[in-house]
């Protein structure tokens, strides 16, 4: 499938799983109505910057437009299981409209916690991403393959060199800069932690309420008559 189309049909699924009509994700996300529906008919070509409006609107991260089995996916039965291994021609590849940065997906379609993107990044340019994704715990890494980037996570500025790698979580701006003159590659791992479950639930058991045991009572003195 089609990039542009496979991003279509996930903003279709992630606000049909949430229920949202196109006002209200208007609303959620402040991209208009009419955008949010070229996009899902798959006639604009969303940049980066409206796809993190889209995801922070429906409260997720950017990930999921790209990922076969992020939240609103799920609902699709196939035949076979999503495969635990892709080739590198068919890892799916976008580029945004805006800063020209290529992104490609390199995890397979089988579910996991983890991601892998590898993403190349235009000299000269810069992507500002809002990244707060409400409720999620979503972790993000960044290794520095080739060449120079600068990443304003928050309030703060870090620079990278090829090598250095870079740990984040999903909380709060993030703005990627390609401060030289040459293409960045840089690896992208990202991780959504979730509480673990109750023992219970896990073992297929019912929850029962703590049963408290009474102390035993000391035998009563025995009064002589």
């Amino acid at each position: 499938m089609d990039i542009h189309h496979h991003i279509a049909q996930r903003l279709r699924e992630l606000r049909g799983a949430r229920g949202y009509s196109l006002d209200a994700l208007a609303e959620r996300s402040g991209v208009s109505r009419s955008n949010i529906s070229l996009i899902e008919r798959g006639e604009s070509s969303p940049t980066a910057a409206v796809l993190d409006k889209l995801a922070i609107g429906l409260g997720v991260a950017l990930a999921s437009f790209f990922d076969d089995s992020a939240d609103g996916g799920e609902g699709h039965e196939s035949a076979a299981a999503p495969s635990p291994h892709i080739r590198a021609a068919d890892q799916p590849q976008w580029q945004d409209p805006a800063s020209g940065y290529v992104r490609r997906r390199l995890s397979p379609p089988a579910p996991s916690p983890l991601q892998l993107v590898e993403v190349v990044f235009p000299p000269g340019q810069r992507v500002a991403l809002d990244s707060a994704v409400p409720g999620a715990d979503i972790h993000q890494q960044v290794w520095l393959l080739e060449g120079r980037m600068e990443l304003t996570v928050g309030d703060t500025l870090w620079p990278l060199a090829a090598g250095d790698c870079l740990a984040m979580q999903l909380n709060q701006p993030i703005v990627f800069h390609n401060p030289g003159t040459v293409p960045a590659r840089y690896l992208v791992a990202l991780a959504k932690v979730t509480p673990f479950a109750p023992l219970a639930p896990l073992l297929g058991l019912r929850s029962q309420p703590p049963v408290r045991v009474a102390a035993p009572t000391p035998p009563t003195a025995r009064r002589k008559p």
